[in-house]
């Protein structure tokens, strides 16, 4: 409940100064535009939830790392939607993957095993004059 207190008085004393340098109508569009940007990080949740679980079945991160980077893109989103500049700073830091990659170690040696994970399966013993092709005879695949 002491760490709420706190946080609202943080809060009331950001957004106070912000409103009173810029002005109401400038916090107003600021307000309406970071809940837009919240929403559509929502909206678009799906494709970044499907790019980190492509990057765990590569074993590019764990599990751990996993959770933890949905959890500050949806956290992040939330923060945005919530009115108040704060929240819309801290929200936007937890969107950045430079900031999150630090908090989750994402980037660690497993990084560039994913990398080449697609080169390496893709080019690996292939001569250029050769097609790859795909020949079916008598119920039986042969490639």
């Amino acid at each position: 409940m002491l760490y709420f207190i706190f946080y609202i008085f943080l809060e009331v004393m950001v957004s106070t100064n912000i409103s009173a340098y810029f002005g109401g109508l400038i916090t107003f569009s600021a307000i309406i535009l970071s809940a837009f940007i919240g929403v559509s990080i929502l909206i678009n949740f799906r494709k970044t939830l499907m790019e980190n679980m492509s990057a765990l079945t590569c074993n590019c991160m764990d599990l751990e790392q996993f959770q933890r980077l949905n959890l500050f893109t949806l956290f992040g989103a939330i923060l945005l939607i919530v009115p108040g500049f704060l929240t819309d700073i801290v929200g936007l830091i937890m969107q950045f993957s430079i900031f999150t990659s630090m908090l989750v170690n994402r980037y660690h040696v497993k990084s560039e095993k994913c990398k080449s994970y697609e080169s390496e399966n893709y080019t690996t013993n292939m001569d250029p004059n050769i097609i790859d092709v795909e020949v079916i005879t008598n119920n039986t695949m042969i490639k």
